[in-house]
C-alpha cells in the first residue's frame, strides 16, 4: 500500500469512528435499533481499516492520529449537532491535540511519508 493510500484508509477509519461515536449518542444507550446497528457497523469498519494501516504506520502513531483527529471531529459534532458546549480549556486542549497530530505528520521521521 502506498503512503497516500495508507493515509486514505486511515482517514476512512477516522470517518467511520466519528460516525459510529455520533450514532452511539443517537442510539440513546443502545435503546434505538438503527443508530445502534450503525454504531456497531461503523466501529467494525473503523477497526478493520485501522488494522490495515498498521502494516505501514507504527501502531502508536496510527492510533495517535486516529484518536486525536477523531476526538476533535466528535467534539465539533457534539457542539454543532448535539448542542454540547465547549469552554475555553476544552478548546485549548483540542488545539493541542491538533498540534500534536501536525507535529507527528510534518516533523516525525517515524511516520510513513
Amino acid at each position: 500500500m502506498q503512503p497516500l493510500t495508507t493515509y486514505g484508509v486511515l482517514l476512512l477509519a477516522i470517518v467511520l469512528e466519528v460516525i459510529g461515536t455520533s450514532s452511539m449518542q443517537a442510539s440513546q444507550q443502545f435503546t434505538r435499533l438503527w443508530p445502534s446497528l450503525l454504531t456497531l457497523c461503523c466501529y467494525a469498519g473503523a477497526f478493520f481499516c485501522l488494522s490495515l494501516t498498521l502494516k505501514h504506520i507504527p501502531v502508536g502513531l496510527a492510533y495517535a492520529m486516529w484518536s486525536g483527529i477523531g476526538i476533535v471531529l466528535v467534539s465539533l459534532i457534539g457542539y454543532f449537532v448535539f448542542g454540547q458546549k465547549l469552554d475555553l480549556p476544552a478548546i485549548a486542549g483540542l488545539g493541542l491535540i491538533i498540534a500534536g497530530v501536525l507535529v507527528i505528520n510534518l516533523l516525525s521521521k517515524t511516520a510513513a511519508h
